[in-house]
Formats: structure tokens, C-alpha cells, sequence
């Protein structure tokens, strides 16, 4: 099978004549760029927000191995056992724009990433731990952990998951929102609550 068939249309639209030598078989494709995909569950809270549960991220400094890599380690560095992996995308994406625009990040997590070893993705948890723990004070985890910390818990899709509503400056604020709802706590009996002061 050949990925070139949108190239040949737009091709053709354009008026560029393409000849069969120039079609990229869909292996070499595949192993020259970056890609990375998944699927959304349904009935997750993710669900609510996303319009589709099908996903994809386009890579441009690094392969889908090194994806698949990053999304792991990600993981492994701030676990939630609910949350889709399209919340740990957005932390290879934003590394993927970062090692893009800087030559030293991207040789940065090119080596680390190499050190991991290519099949850290397929390994257990407690390696995965392993693993992280032996570079944690080098340079490159360091980078990979503030990344993913700032990147992952400032996402829409994190909100969604963890409950969080977002900022309240905009909406009001925290006072005429909630701020004094108490309906999750059980009542306090009045002779614990205390004296009222006005």
C-alpha cells in the first residue's frame, strides 16, 4: 500500500505531473515521520469535551518510536490510571514543538530518549520506574518532567478529568460560584457550629 494517494491528488489539482518513482512506500513513510494515535473511551470525561474519540498527533522533530517513548515516560512520571493518553499527547506535542524550534532540546531528548532504550513503551510500570529514577538528575529528565508537569495539569483535558472547572476571574469569581456550597459535608449539629458573628 502507498501513502501518497492526497499527495497525488493535490498533485493533479495543481497541475504538477507525478510519476510512480516518486511514491513513498507506506513503511518509509511511516519510519521517516512521526505519528502518533489513539482512541478516547467512551464515557469518559474526556468524552464530553472532545468531538470524536479517534485522535491523532502529527510529529515534526521526532519519530513515533520517540512518541510512543515520550507518552510513556509521561506517564510513568505523573500516573492517573483514568486519564486518556490524549492528555499525555498534549505533553509530546508540546516536546515536539519545543526539541522543533530548539536544536538543544531536541538533541537533548533524542539522546535521553535513546538511553531509555526503544522498547521502554512496551515495558512494565516498575521498570519504567527503574529506568526514570537512574536519569533523574540528569538534564534531559529534568526538562521531561517540568514539560510534562506544566503541560499536562494546565490541559483542558486534565480539567475535565480531575473536576476542575478553571479559573473562577472570569466567570465571576469563586464567591457568587460555589464558593460557600457545602451540600458534600454533613450538616453541622448547632451545638458544634459555634458562635455566629455579624
Amino acid at each position: 500500500m502507498l501513502v501518497a494517494i492526497a499527495v497525488r491528488n493535490r498533485a493533479e489539482v495543481e497541475g504538477v505531473p507525478m510519476s510512480n518513482s516518486s511514491l513513498v512506500p507506506r513503511r518509509s513513510f511511516l519510519a521517516a515521520s512521526g505519528f502518533v494515535s489513539g482512541l478516547l473511551a467512551a464515557g469518559g470525561p474526556l468524552s464530553l469535551i472532545a468531538p470524536g474519540r479517534a485522535w491523532a498527533l502529527e510529529l515534526k522533530a521526532l519519530s513515533s518510536a520517540q512518541g510512543a517513548t515520550l507518552m510513556s515516560a509521561a506517564r510513568t512520571i505523573a500516573p492517573h490510571d483514568g486519564l486518556e493518553d490524549a492528555a499525555y499527547a498534549i505533553v509530546v506535542k508540546a516536546i515536539d514543538a519545543a526539541a522543533s524550534a530548539d536544536e538543544h532540546i531536541r538533541a537533548l531528548m533524542g539522546s535521553g530518549l535513546t538511553g531509555l532504550g526503544e522498547d521502554f513503551a512496551s515495558r512494565t510500570e516498575a521498570v519504567r520506574v527503574q529506568a526514570l529514577q537512574a536519569v533523574e538528575h540528569s538534564e534531559f529528565f529534568q526538562t521531561l518532567r517540568s514539560m510534562t508537569l506544566a503541560n499536562l495539569y494546565s490541559s483542558s483535558i486534565a480539567y475535565a478529568h480531575f473536576g476542575y472547572e478553571g479559573e473562577a476571574f472570569s466567570k465571576g469569581g469563586y464567591l457568587n460560584r460555589g464558593f460557600n456550597e457545602l451540600n458534600w459535608l454533613p450538616d453541622v449539629p448547632l451545638q458544634d457550629s459555634g458562635p455566629v458573628n455579624r
